[in-house]
Parts: C-alpha cells; sequence; structure tokens
C-alpha cells in the first residue's frame, strides 16, 4: 500500500498540488478554532491520503483527469469532464468517498471548501476554466483531504 500511496502523491505533484499546499488551506481553515503547528497539518494530511479509499479515489480521479485531458473518453462524457459541467456531480460524488470515512465535520467543510476554493483548489479550478488542464475530478479531491484532515483534527481535540 505504501507504493500506491507514494504513487498518489507522485500523481498530484505532477498535476500541480503539493502536499504543502494542502497543508496550507488546512492550517488556513483551523486558524479560527486552534493554532495548528505545520506538523500537525501534514501529519493529518498524510494519515487521510494514506488511507487505501483515498489513494484510489486520488489515483482515479487523476486518471479520469487526464484521460479526458486527452480526449480518451467518448465525446459527450469528455465534454462533460472537460467543461467541468456543474450538473455532472460526478466529480463530487467520487471525493464524497473520502469525505465520508470522516463524518459530518468532513462533509460540512467539503461544501465550504468546494464553495469558496481557497488556495490550490481554486488555482485547479481556474486552470479548468480556462481549458489549459482538466482538474475537474482532481479540485474536490484535494477540498476532500484538506476537509477529512480537519475533521480528523478536530475529533482528536475533542479527545483530549
Amino acid at each position: 500500500m505504501e507504493d500506491l500511496k507514494n504513487l498518489a502523491i507522485k500523481k498530484l505533484n505532477e498535476r500541480g498540488v503539493t502536499l504543502d499546499d494542502i497543508t496550507n488551506i488546512l492550517k488556513n481553515i483551523q486558524g479560527g478554532y486552534r493554532e495548528l503547528s505545520d506538523k500537525e497539518c501534514m501529519d493529518s494530511i498524510l494519515y487521510v491520503v494514506s488511507k487505501r479509499e483515498a489513494i484510489y479515489t486520488i489515483l482515479t480521479g487523476i486518471a479520469l483527469d487526464e484521460a479526458a485531458e486527452k480526449g480518451l473518453l467518448d465525446e459527450e462524457i469528455n465534454n462533460l469532464i472537460t467543461s467541468d459541467n456543474g450538473l455532472y456531480g460526478i466529480d463530487e460524488i467520487l471525493a464524497l468517498s473520502i469525505v465520508n470515512m470522516n463524518g459530518s465535520i468532513a462533509l460540512t467543510n467539503f461544501g465550504h471548501l468546494d464553495k469558496v476554493k481557497p488556495g490550490v483548489i481554486g488555482k485547479l479550478d481556474k486552470e479548468g476554466k480556462e481549458g489549459s488542464r482538466c482538474h475537474t475530478f482532481l479540485d474536490d479531491i484535494v477540498c476532500a483531504i484538506v476537509s477529512s484532515a480537519a475533521s480528523r483534527i478536530a475529533h482528536n481535540i475533542e479527545k483530549k
């Protein structure tokens, strides 16, 4: 599983998303609740991306974005994905496989992040809208990783 986790992180990097980018969003959204160190944030992100469901979602979502970018899907589906059609919704459904492992806090954070699009999430969305790249699945996956890591932190604080 470690090899697949490393592959998922490598694919994120290749698509312009670093773990530091994800950590920065997490630190910013948690700032109003508690002062967190970069290490605490990174540990929570790594915990999420180490889960089998998250790894599979990252790899699948990126593969679908890349296939659409190359025009490898049926034309109708390809157009839905590359245009990030607002009624498509499958991109959010895939990302929710990560969120669903982490409870209602993760779900509400996911909705907020998908709407506000902070940091690298906004960058991915902008590139997709400009048509330079397809990140239809990836922007939602990053939202899911951050929201799940935030939920994990909230639950760990509650335990203390």
